[in-house]
């Protein structure tokens, strides 16, 4: 049997995490559930993470760097006129065929309002972090303004919501979100 390296140990944490934290939010997953899916024990869960917090917010930055690497590459060496449809195409397929990783957006956001709502702004900081670097990524590879830029995340918002709400791919709903989203 091959040994993990902490590094590893701590990666396989986080997708634990992940998952954990998409399906029962920050309140509703305990550092039990993670540590029982790696199969490692609490106490060497937090030997790796200082606390409940750090594994979110490392699952949530995970998450974040998944879906901005995502647009980078969809994007990557495509005339910027294709663009903007690889990278809205990229994401709804992302969507799709990692549920979890929508639902951990989804998880970050109530989280981030919650510990802002009880004064902790650390943690909402080190997340819009995160955001600004998709947000910047997305401003790069289309060369856009910031109207082009929100517009193309408000559309992906959108996505999530309408996912969230279970209106199925191929709703009319769906039609024509990123082709239409940078102005003319």
């Amino acid at each position: 049997m091959v040994r993990m390296s902490a590094e590893e140990r701590r990666e396989s944490v986080i997708r634990a995490a992940m998952s954990e934290f998409a399906h029962g939010g920050y309140e509703g997953t305990s550092t039990e559930a993670i540590a029982r899916r790696v199969g490692v024990s609490q106490p060497y869960l937090f030997r790796l993470f200082a606390n409940k917090q750090a594994i979110f917010l490392a699952a949530s930055q995970y998450c974040m760097e998944g879906t901005r690497q995502l647009f980078a590459d969809a994007a990557a060496g495509l005339p910027l006129e294709e663009r903007l449809n690889a990278m809205g195409t990229a994401y709804q397929r992302m969507i799709h065929e990692d549920p979890e990783r929508l639902l951990m957006q989804m998880q970050t956001y109530v989280a981030v309002a919650a510990a802002e709502a009880a004064g902790d702004s650390a943690f909402g900081e080190a997340v819009r972090a995160s955001w600004m670097a998709l947000w910047e990524t997305v401003e790069v590879e289309l060369s856009a303004d910031a109207d082009e830029t929100t517009t193309f995340l408000a559309y992906g918002m959108l996505i999530n919501t309408l996912v969230s709400l279970g209106f199925p791919a191929g709703h009319r709903v769906w039609d024509g979100f990123y082709e239409s989203s940078r102005p003319q």
